[in-house]
């Protein structure tokens, strides 16, 4: 026998074993990267482990901890950590529509033209800042808080959340005004426009990505500037859902998506979820309305 016939069955196999390690590679590779996904941050900011912070500060627990030496716009400064100053958006009046023009809103919403009176609304979620001036006036339950005070208050009910919006001389939004203030008189899929649900937009999939890994709470409320509406309304869309109720308070839902959820689909500005009134959860925060007219803070 000759010896290129008694290596036939051996050199017949070898190309499986090695494609077949090859593929093995690949995925280990893949996997590998997975495992390592980016942490998607705004402008100004620096990733960390499971946070983005700001220059000069480090992640502790899941905190970003330490003066930041610089805060990026819309962001100020503050010895606890970077904050959005608060402020108020006028949106004018106009017609809510939810003809289900998305495809995936089909068996979702339920078409219909919904008028929409004028009304001002907050640019950003609300913080922990914001809430401590609350409970320190005695108008809000004192909480249990990060320190971090530019992160948005999250479990927090909605009867809490009533409260802190009537101390600031509002209400909650209905699911309308909050739909209404993302989609606009244009009707958008998402706040920022009609497609591109980017990592660099919102701060959504980062529990088990795509835009991050293992993160256990939000960003800093409008860290990502390249989310907010065309009018200047920041998070929307991800970073932490946010509750609404109906004006005689028998509709209680939460919309726009948090950090934890990883569809796009969870972003666009006709999802919700119906929730407990009294559920208190770590990605589920809020924002008020006011009368029209009252931009001043």
């Amino acid at each position: 026998m000759k010896a290129s016939e008694r290596r036939g069955p051996v050199a017949s196999v070898a190309p499986w074993i090695v494609a077949g390690l090859i593929v093995a590679g690949v995925v280990a590779f893949a996997s590998s990267r997975d495992a390592r996904a980016t942490l998607h941050c705004g402008p100004g900011l620096e990733p960390r482990t499971t946070r983005c912070c700001a220059p000069g500060q480090r992640e502790e627990a899941g905190r970003c901890s330490g003066e930041p030496a610089s805060c990026p716009p819309p962001l100020e400064r503050t010895a606890g950590g970077c904050v959005a100053k608060p402020a108020r958006i006028s949106i004018a009046a106009g017609v809510l529509d939810r003809s289900a023009s998305d495809w995936e809103a089909v068996g979702a919403v339920a078409a219909r033209r919904i008028t929409i009176d004028a009304f001002d609304i907050d640019a950003f979620e609300v913080t922990e800042a914001r809430w401590a001036r609350c409970a320190d006036a005695g108008a809000c339950a004192r909480l249990d808080l990060t320190g971090e005070p530019g992160l948005p208050i999250t479990n927090v009910t909605a009867d809490e959340a009533v409260r802190f919006c009537a101390f600031e001389g509002g209400s909650l939004p209905t699911p309308e005004q909050l739909a209404y203030a993302g989609a606009g008189p244009e009707g958008h899929r998402y706040p920022w426009g009609p497609t591109g649900a980017v990592c660099r937009r919102a701060a959504w999939g980062r529990a088990r990505g795509p835009c991050a890994r293992d993160a256990k709470g939000p960003e800093l409320a409008g860290v990502f500037p390249d989310g907010a509406t065309p009018t200047g309304i920041h998070d929307l869309a991800g970073n932490v859902a946010e509750w609404s109720r109906s004006a005689d308070g028998s509709i209680v839902e939460v919309r726009g998506g948090s950090f934890r959820d990883d569809a796009a689909a969870s972003l666009r500005t006709w999802a919700y979820r119906t929730n407990v009134p009294d559920a208190r959860q770590d990605d589920v925060g809020f924002r008020c309305v006011y009368a029209a007219g009252s931009t001043r803070y």
